[in-house]
């Protein structure tokens, strides 16, 4: 197994504030829109987005947690159960404009599984979509983000490893790890 390192602390700080920035380009008043971190990896990263843009604006902005295990296209077809989340959305989202956050873009199943648990909470104006690493050519659904840190083009024998440090991890940095025997 091999790692490289593709953003370290640094880097990923100046990319979550370029994030930040962008976002406030489109939202110039955040009263319209929510913020909604994917279980159980994207919160981590939706609480720092939310923080930053908290912080920016001097706003309160609306902030849950989405699971999207029942959801999911392949939830039966697993040899091992799949571990359920907290969903926690204390708010409306009917009419809103949604900001859905995860960690990597993969195959685009588990945006896709989002899309339909959000329903719940009511029919959104628009949904974004922000990742921190999109990786390319891996898509198996016609989802893509609006919102992205970091491209990164990737085999099926590779993942994306992010250690944050509200996981626990000593530095926030993203690794691309090689599984594939040598």
């Amino acid at each position: 197994m091999q790692k490289k390192l593709i953003l370290d602390s640094h880097l990923l700080d100046i990319t979550l504030n370029r994030l930040c920035h962008q976002i406030l380009e489109n939202h110039t008043s955040f009263e319209n829109t929510v913020v909604i971190g994917m279980q159980p990896r994207g919160i981590f990263l939706a609480n720092l987005i939310h923080k930053k843009l908290e912080l920016i604006t001097g706003k309160k902005i609306p902030f849950g947690h989405l699971d999207t295990t029942f959801h999911r296209d392949d939830f039966r077809r697993r040899e091992i159960p799949a571990k359920l989340s907290e969903t926690k959305i204390d708010f409306i989202i009917e009419g809103k404009n949604v900001l859905l956050i995860d960690d990597v873009l993969y195959t685009g199943r588990t945006v896709r599984a989002a899309l339909d648990a959000m329903i719940s909470f009511g029919r959104p104006a628009k949904v974004e979509l922000l990742v921190l690493v999109d990786r390319k050519y891996t898509r198996d659904l016609p989802i893509y983000a609006d919102y992205v840190g970091k491209y990164v083009h990737t085999l099926d024998t590779q993942r994306v490893l992010v250690e944050l440090e509200a996981q626990g991890h000593k530095q926030n940095k993203i690794w691309l790890i090689n599984n594939e025997k040598q």
